[in-house]
This record gives structure tokens, sequence and C-alpha cells, in this order.
């Protein structure tokens, strides 16, 4: 009954044409194929951090560690120099104040372009997407100076307060999704007496909560490998986030590939644990995405 369908109930079923069982068959392969080569170097790392120094680079590659290096993991983890824990704490800091402030610009200006009648609302709109087109490195140095003549170089203020002011990208992804809302549901709440913000806040936003949690975990991604930022407004060791502590460990342990791979499997352990727990919803706003946005 595997290889048979229904064509309407009642009908005699029919086999599955063999070109496009042979089709299947080759997506599902090449779709397998393309996982493990995404997978190779995670796999690579993760053994890595459990051999011996002298077994990294070994050739053939050993695929499976042996013996197991168990304690490289504890030894990373308490090395002097290398402040676990407070690098873990510093990228958590990081990456949840500029999710949050992306999350909350991004969405009110994205329902304002969207639902807002005022003068030069498309004009304004059509910046803010020309802005999108603009290296970062082009407007780096004049950001820099302005950051330094705030007074705010060695400190997260640059990395953080930015991301309060909205992001383009997420600002035209949110207004593609508030402009499928219907309009009915805001017209029934202004009779009803509803502010506007009222209307955004209790109304709109849960309706838009799969756009909602693909910005966060896109933004909570790109800033936790975030390196450039912090290498550039960051000049105290005990404020460095995790990318950048391990790129210190690296300068200092240059040979103990081991202990780095061990780091860099720790460092990555916490963006499984969040999309395990957030692949249901974040895959649901990729849906909804790719049909409405």
């Amino acid at each position: 009954m595997s290889d048979q369908v229904i064509t309407r109930q009642g009908a005699m079923p029919r086999k599955i044409p063999i070109r496009k069982r042979i089709i299947a068959l080759l997506r599902h392969v090449v779709l397998i194929a393309v996982t493990i080569a995404f997978l190779m170097p995670f796999y690579w790392m993760l053994i890595s951090a459990f051999k011996e120094n002298t077994m990294v680079f070994s050739n053939p590659i050993k695929w499976f560690p042996n013996p197991i290096r168990w304690q490289n993991f504890p030894a990373a983890f308490n090395y002097p120099g290398f402040p676990f824990l407070k690098f873990l704490w510093n990228s958590t800091y990081y990456a949840g104040m500029v999710t949050i402030g992306t999350v909350i610009s991004c969405s009110m200006a994205g329902y304002a372009f969207a639902r807002l009648r005022f003068p030069g609302r498309n004009s304004l709109f059509s910046v803010t997407i020309a802005s999108l087109m603009i290296p970062g490195i082009v407007t780096f140095i004049p950001v820099f100076l302005l950051f330094k003549n705030l007074g705010w170089l060695g400190s997260y203020k640059p990395l953080i307060i930015p991301a309060f002011f909205g992001n383009a990208f997420f600002i035209f992804m949110m207004r593609q999704f508030f402009r499928t809302m219907p309009e009915e549901l805001a017209d029934a709440a202004r009779v009803d007496g509803a502010s506007e913000f009222t209307i955004f806040w209790r109304i709109m936003l849960p309706l838009v909560r799969p756009a909602l949690i693909v910005m966060a975990v896109f933004t909570f991604l790109w800033t936790w490998h975030d390196f450039f930022g912090p290498l550039i407004y960051l000049n105290q060791q005990d404020q460095y986030p995790l990318s950048l502590g391990l790129y210190a460990f690296r300068s200092r342990r240059t040979t103990e590939w081991g202990l780095m791979m061990a780091g860099a499997t720790l460092t990555t352990f916490p963006l499984v644990i969040l999309f395990f727990f957030a692949q249901r919803y974040f895959l649901q706003g990729i849906k909804l995405t790719g049909l409405k946005g």
C-alpha cells in the first residue's frame, strides 16, 4: 500500500509512476548529502574536543577519538585566563540586549510603516531600505568617531544602544507581515475606543508572533557570533564575549587544539539548546516569511 495512492474516494488505487519515485529518491539523496556536508565541520569540532593534541590533525583523519579525553572540557572550562562563565554571561547579556532592542524597535517601526499614515512615510521607508545597500565598513569610521566623542568606547553601549534604533532588514520584514493583517481588526478596535498603541500591542503583535521569533532567533545568533564589534569597542578582557574570549584563549594556547575545540564546543552548545526549544516557532515563522514576505 506504500506505493499506491487513492485519487478519490471509492476509486481504484493506482501505482506511483517509477519516474516519480526515482525523482523523490534522488531528492532525498541530495538532501542527505547536503546535510552531511553541513554537519561535517561540527562533527570534526566535536570529535577533536575529545582528542589528544597530536591526534587532531592526524593523517589519515581519525573519525572517532581513541582514547577519549574527557578532561579537555574541565581543562578548558577552568583554564587560567579563560573565565568561561564570565565570557558566557557577557555573550548572553550582549546578545540578549541586542535581541530585545531589535525586536522592540523593528516591530514598532514596521507597524508604523505598514499601518500609520504620516507625511513622508514612503520616502522615509525608501531611505530605510536604501541603507541596506551601504556596506558597514563604509560607515565604520564615522560611527567609531561618533562613539568616541560620546565617551562610549570601552563599554557595551556602542554595541547595544544602536539596536534600539532598528535594523533596516527586520523593519522591512515586519512591515510586510503587518500589511497582511486584516484592517478590519484594527477598525473594530478603534470603534471600541482602543488607542493605536493598544491595537499594536494587544492585537497585532500576537498575530505576528512567528515573525517576532524569527527576528529574535536570527538576531541572537548573529550577535552571539559577532567578533568585529567587541574587538573594536571593548578593551578589557573581563568584558569579552565568548567569541572574543575564545580568540584570546587561542592566542595563548596556539598548540592546545584539543582544548581549543573543547572551548568552541562549549561556545556552540547554548545555540543548539536555543534552537532545540525554538525550532517549532522558528520553522513556522520561516514558512510564513516565505509566503507573505
